[in-house]
């Protein structure tokens, strides 16, 4: 789902179902944009920063999470104390196809990762 190159079980799924936390902010951003495909809303919500978590989200299911390509990555590695990743994840809805282009900020908390925010840029 990510196109980390890694089966669902091994990559993003050890993390939403289990004990097993992202060790960088990439395996975050990929893990919780297949969260977003799955419509796991719990898993979006615990690995939000509890500054910026909202109390819910509005996921939509005729939603289509096509792809992700990270484009870049800054620091957020496993002993870093924040990160920025860089990345676009194409999307259907209905007869609509596009790409959301974004900088997410994340931030390393009690050997968590956590995401913090994002700013939109343009693709």
């Amino acid at each position: 789902m990510c196109l980390s190159g890694e089966t669902y079980a091994m990559c993003c799924g050890r993390f939403h179902s289990g004990p097993a936390e992202p060790a960088t902010a990439e395996q975050l951003m990929r893990s919780r944009y297949t969260a977003f495909v799955r419509l796991d809303e719990g898993y979006l919500l615990r690995t939000q920063h509890p500054g910026t978590v909202p109390a819910s989200l509005d996921l939509d299911p005729a939603m289509q999470w096509r792809r992700l390509d990270i484009v870049a990555t800054s620091q957020g590695g496993p002993f870093d104390s924040k990160g920025t990743v860089e990345f676009k994840a194409y999307y259907r809805h209905g007869a609509d196809r596009g790409i959301l282009h974004e900088a997410s900020r994340f931030v390393r908390e009690g050997g968590r990762w956590l995401y913090v925010d994002g700013d939109i840029l343009s693709s």
